[in-house]
């Protein structure tokens, strides 16, 4: 392995079954310095997922054996782990965000190395929490976001948050009672997304059913229409 490689060193899971592009994005993976790990079937992704605990998952959804979209729910079930979608089909990622269902990023196959190996930079840097001067607990009302842990609460009850998600909720709850334009919060939070601003949309959603599974009123996060949305500071 280079000196490259040794100085980056993280771990990427690649679930494709079709082997030419799995082997090509394994060379323009390990090429900028990552470590691999392969898989061609659900099965097997999830088997590699337990045992190699990887930073990041590449997956494709057109997986034999367990379908992407269901390794998809047991990656989720188990860890905020990033995880970026390969779909052969744009208007497939317009179904998968109304679904909720937790993935970090899509890309459109075919994929070039240069957009690739910036999306999965993204992701990564999405999944770590916050370092530097910025507080470490940050509260609206009865919420924290803790950037140390990558965790947030709500009156102490933890919410499971995908890294997309959180970085939405920190960047709110850091000006609470102030109205953010969709544009600010997809730049915070999604920032070189296939998706456009109706990701933000779909993440406020699946936002406010978390709040609301742990005891939090719809209106914790309020639309303001035309304008964007607010984190309101002070919450039942």
């Amino acid at each position: 392995m280079d000196k490259h490689a040794r100085a980056n060193g993280q771990l990427v899971l690649i679930v494709e079954d079709e082997v030419t592009l799995a082997e090509t994005i394994e060379l323009y993976l390990r090429h900028e310095g990552f470590r691999t790990e392969r898989a061609a079937d659900g099965e097997r992704a999830l088997e590699l997922f337990r045992a190699a605990r990887p930073d990041l998952v590449l997956l494709d959804l057109g997986l034999p054996k367990v379908d992407g979209m269901e390794v998809l729910r047991r990656i989720r079930a188990a860890s905020d782990v990033p995880v970026v979608v390969l779909t052969a089909r744009a208007e497939e990622v317009d179904e998968l965000l109304g679904l909720g269902m937790g993935a970090d990023d899509y890309l459109v196959k075919p994929v070039s190395a240069r957009k690739l190996i910036a999306r999965v930079r993204v992701a990564l840097r999405r999944g770590r929490a916050p370092a530097g001067a910025e507080p470490q607990v940050v509260r609206a009302g009865q919420l924290e976001v803790d950037a140390y842990r990558a965790e947030v609460r709500y009156a102490g009850r933890a919410l499971g948050l995908t890294p997309s998600e959180f970085k939405l909720l920190q960047h709110m709850a850091r000006t609470p009672g102030r109205v953010i334009a969709r544009t600010e919060l997809y730049e915070a939070a999604i920032p070189d997304g296939d998706a456009l601003e109706r990701a933000v949309d779909i993440h406020v959603v699946n936002l406010r059913r978390k709040l609301r599974e742990v005891g939090a009123g719809a209106s914790v996060i309020r639309t303001v229409r035309g304008r964007g949305y607010v984190l309101e500071d002070r919450q039942p």
